[in-house]
């Protein structure tokens, strides 16, 4: 059996402020095209599909027309789940929006976690859907006050689920979890509410299983064993992530119950990464870029309109920082004091810090006439 493994799309999401709409429209075609190439028997969502509860309409569109290209193109069964950024109650609803097909769309918790049975030419798989959900959701769900954290939610669940899969059966599960071991990313929201509780959950918890697949975290990887798997978000959402190879995880499952993975890799419509230098010398050898750009100055003095200069070249430019304020602190601290033997510099990032700009050239001027008419009357004195 043929599974596309997806998740974290996070559609409506904006990064620092910019749309990222036409740079999922531009992944939702590539994923489409792996689906009519590869043709697999399952498409798997893992949760995570919008950035926020409630997202914007066009987020919300983007899915229908999804789905709706898939079940028209395909004969793939759809499993989606909720991820902790979505809200469960409105993907429960989502199930409508794969009708006319095999599908299993999970938002809120259910006690009676029955599976979507799918079968091929070896016989039948159980693919069991968890959508994630808060401790306090599950205690009532399950019934159970001693669930505590993520790792008891998913135990409940998968006790659940076990009791539907039948002997001999392949067994696919589908979660939103921080599995132990997996490296994180900066976008990720943590999945407890409680501070200082544990987040992880074990490898060990998915014994049975022959293939996971997670949502959650952004980047691509196994944790503990090759079939238990994040696929990655197909979209880069932080500078942490600039370099990614972002993709879409195909897995082969073969009629013994083992699995073989293929990531297919995706390409984005702007790349995310950082520039690094002199202001001049960027300016000097930069060509118009949409990529989305965070921007190091290496200057040893604040610059004039650095960001406005910048966005000339680089319109998505959405930070700019000082490599001087990214140095240790007490280095920092050294160069403080030094700059308190130069009033000049010490007026200029004075200013920057109250208003969030240094002088400008005029005001440079003013400083330096001040300061010189000041040391000009010490003199005198």
């Amino acid at each position: 059996m043929r599974i596309l493994h997806t998740s974290d799309w996070h559609l409506g999401r904006q990064f620092h402020g910019l749309s990222l709409d036409e740079d999922h429209d531009h992944i939702l075609v590539q994923i489409l095209a792996v689906i009519d190439d590869e043709r697999p028997d399952v498409v798997i969502i893992a949760g995570d599909v919008f950035d926020r509860a409630n997202p914007p309409q066009s987020a919300i569109t983007r899915l229908s027309q999804f789905l709706t290209t898939v079940r028209a193109a395909s004969d793939a069964a759809i499993v989606i789940i909720a991820g902790n950024h979505d809200s469960a109650a409105q993907i429960g609803a989502m199930g409508v929006l794969a009708d006319g097909g095999a599908a299993i769309v999970r938002g809120p918790l259910d006690e009676d976690e029955r599976p979507l049975v799918v079968s091929d030419a070896h016989g039948p798989v159980a693919i069991s859907a968890l959508p994630f959900a808060f401790e306090y959701a599950a205690r009532l769900c399950f019934d159970d006050d001693g669930i505590g954290c993520p790792a008891d939610v998913i135990r409940a669940q998968l006790a659940s689920a076990r009791k539907h899969v039948a002997e001999g059966m392949r067994w696919v599960v589908v979660a939103h979890a921080f599995v132990d071991g997996a490296a994180t990313s900066e976008s990720e929201r943590p999945l407890t509410r409680m501070v200082g509780g544990i987040e992880t959950v074990s490898a060990a918890a998915f014994e049975g299983a022959h293939y996971v697949a997670l949502g959650h975290l952004h980047r691509p990887q196994p944790v503990g064993l090759d079939h238990i798997r994040y696929s990655g978000a197909p979209l880069a959402f932080g500078f942490d992530e600039e370099g990614q190879q972002k993709s879409v995880s195909l897995i082969d499952l073969a009629a013994d119950g083992t699995v073989t993975v293929t990531e297919v890799p995706l390409r984005p419509l702007r790349q995310v990464r950082t520039i690094r230098g002199k202001l001049l010398e960027l300016l000097a050898a930069a060509e118009v870029s949409n990529d989305i750009v965070r921007v190091v100055l290496t200057d040893d003095t604040p610059q004039i309109d650095p960001m406005k200069r910048i966005r000339a070249f680089y319109p998505n430019a959405v930070q700019l920082s000082y490599e001087r304020n990214e140095r240790p602190v007490e280095l920092r601290l050294e160069e403080q004091r030094a700059a308190i033997d130069d009033p000049q510099t010490l007026s200029s990032a004075f200013l920057e810090f109250i208003r969030g700009e240094p002088l400008s050239e005029a005001e440079g001027q003013i400083v330096a006439s001040a300061l010189h008419s000041f040391a000009t009357m010490e003199e005198e004195a």
